[in-house]
């Protein structure tokens, strides 16, 4: 489980959460044997997806976050709920890149940067809300900011971080998310500013035994930071055979007689947990029926 903390400062005019993901992405390696750069870029994006889901008001809402950089590992997608727990796939979880020129994982050059992050909000209302930037690093952290400042006009400060140890086991691994109100006085601002210059990188924190709580304080330091609230968060999937079915149904009755025609048995696998559904030639031709 991953644990959530969510501050704000004094004043009410800044918040911040972070959050320890090492459990959520350890389960992300596991599932999709990903290596080590994939680990550290499917990682990121899923922390901040969960750090972003936090925000959200209902308990029904959701939030897709994708990114495709026009790098070897295709496109990025991770899936958020309101309580912060995530899903997540990579079109290629197998890149393979040397250490970048500062010796770390090449996430930016895994996931390029021509090419952009989508952001799908579904908030229940009759169309889910849809934004999109263009990429300025592929590095993720930086991604999630320009969003942000560019779709949303608030001032955010994104910072992730995945260590993957010798042995390909992640590690640490969490975030931290920082969005200013419109009222936020300049001198927050300078505080923030000194702040994220004197810390050390988020691996960096949590390695030395900082806890999502501490780093949501340490942020904030300076403004009389209170915690606002909190909460554990998972990986969670929540496929099942009724939403297959669904899937299943929306591609046609021409694709599904097909399915039924060429073999006896069709093995659907979920690419968020590799959970397999097996139907029969019989079960698909009673789907038939639905998407006629």
């Amino acid at each position: 489980m991953a644990k959530i903390v969510r501050t704000i400062s004094r004043d009410a005019s800044v918040t911040a959460s972070a959050i320890d993901s090492r459990d959520i992405v350890s389960e992300i390696r596991r599932i999709h044997n990903t290596s080590p750069v994939m680990t550290a870029a499917l990682g990121r994006l899923t922390t901040g997806a969960s750090l972003i889901g936090y925000g959200m008001k209902n308990e029904t809402d959701s939030l897709t976050l994708r990114v495709n950089g026009g790098g070897s590992a295709g496109t990025l997608i991770t899936v958020a709920d309101s309580s912060g727990n995530v899903k997540a796939y990579a079109e290629n979880p197998f890149v393979e890149l040397p250490l970048n020129s500062k010796g770390k994982l090449d996430v930016g050059g895994a996931v390029g940067k021509n090419g952009t992050l989508s952001v799908i909000m579904d908030l229940g209302l009759k169309e889910p809300y849809s934004g999109q930037v263009p990429l300025v690093s592929g590095e993720i952290a930086e991604d999630i900011a320009e969003y942000f400042a560019v779709s949303e006009q608030t001032p955010t400060v994104c910072g992730l971080g995945v260590l993957v140890d010798r042995d390909l086991s992640v590690k640490a691994a969490g975030g931290y998310l920082i969005r200013l109100l419109p009222f936020a006085d300049e001198s927050v601002i300078d505080v923030l500013e000194k702040n994220i210059k004197l810390m050390p990188t988020v691996t960096e924190m949590l390695a030395d035994g900082m806890d999502s709580e501490q780093i949501s304080m340490r942020v904030l330091e300076g403004l009389e930071p209170e915690i606002l609230d909190s909460a554990d968060a998972f990986y969670r999937c929540d496929c099942s055979r009724e939403r297959v079915e669904r899937a299943l149904v929306s591609i046609g009755t021409a694709e599904l007689e097909k399915m039924a025609e060429e073999q006896e048995t069709s093995e659907v696998c979920c690419h968020f947990c590799g959970k397999k559904y097996h139907f029969t030639s019989d079960e698909i031709r009673e789907l038939m029926k639905k998407a006629r």
